[in-house]
């Protein structure tokens, strides 16, 4: 991780954080930026602030830039589950294993490497490194996301997601027996104080409200389909654990033993809907469960029997 930090001028009082921050650190998108902010990497005399903060003359603000090998993408024969695409999205099935785009540990094999041979042509928004990364899942959160092929698409289906207009639903194996049917969770989350690698529910987060109703108990475990009205980072990980009904196999945010053989989280993007970019029209997604999430819950069912 590599700190800087720089003094607002006062002749430079009044601009928005995230354009001041592009002219201070030219080999950064903007888009980049809003994210460091947003993944509360930047402070400004100490405190977070959002994108759009104006900046006032004899402020110290302080980045965390994570450091980037430099490199060239290389287009990889990776096999990929595409669902639909046109000329200006792709929407696929990302299997459980599969990191997006290329960062510290994951150079290559990552999905931006499959989509540079399957697909080639992919929005330049989020640099280098991501191209046509619109949105994220978890390196082994499995299931449906779209990739933006052109920077028109690319803001038009990032203005959803700032919108929450897009529909995400997710399915996943939890601990514990949840009594109700139905439920919100509606927790702020933020960088954890303790841990500057986890997300936590701390007062001064962002908003965060997930819904979620129960698709099957079982003795000791609950099947839950969860609908994101927000999309913080690691936000369905972070917001049941907070409620004690951490996700099966959740290495950060849970209690890191195996269960089922399994030690990664089971969750999955099951549904995806959105507008397109250009013709308007609503279109929606599914993913059916992996093959391994299906085995499990036939040996729960077992057990009940």
């Amino acid at each position: 991780m590599k700190k800087s930090e720089k003094w607002v001028g006062e002749d430079e009082a009044g601009k928005r954080l995230d354009a001041w921050l592009a002219e201070q650190y030219g080999h950064l998108s903007r888009g980049r930026l809003q994210e460091l902010i947003q993944e509360e990497m930047v402070w400004v005399d100490g405190k977070k602030v959002k994108p759009s903060y104006r900046v006032r003359g004899g402020e110290k603000v302080i980045i965390e830039e994570p450091e980037l090998k430099k490199l060239d993408l290389i287009p990889q024969n990776i096999p990929l589950t595409i669902l639909y695409e046109d000329a200006d999205v792709v929407v696929l099935d990302k299997p459980k294993g599969m990191v997006v785009h290329p960062a510290h540990g994951n150079w290559d094999s990552t999905l931006v490497n499959a989509l540079l041979y399957h697909v080639k042509d992919l929005s330049g928004i989020n640099g280098d490194l991501r191209p046509g990364i619109v949105h994220r899942l978890d390196k082994d959160t499995s299931g449906v996301m779209m990739a933006a092929k052109n920077d028109y698409a690319h803001r038009s289906l990032a203005e959803q997601i700032r919108a929450h207009s897009i529909q995400r639903e997710y399915v996943a194996l939890v601990h514990g027996v949840i009594q109700e049917n139905l439920g919100t969770i509606d927790a702020p989350i933020g960088r954890s104080k303790k841990d500057r690698q986890k997300m936590a529910v701390i007062a001064d987060g962002r908003p965060a409200v997930s819904d979620y109703e129960v698709m099957e108990r079982f003795q000791n475990y609950t099947l839950v389909r969860v609908r994101l009205r927000t999309g913080r980072t690691h936000q369905i990980r972070v917001h049941f654990s907070y409620i004690k009904h951490a996700v099966v196999g959740d290495p950060l945010y849970g209690s890191g033993k195996k269960h089922f053989g399994v030690t990664s989280q089971m969750l999955h993007a099951e549904k995806l809907g959105f507008v397109h970019p250009k013709t308007q029209k609503y279109m929606e997604f599914t993913s059916p469960l992996p093959e391994y999430f299906q085995n499990i819950l036939e040996q729960l069912r077992s057990y009940e029997r």
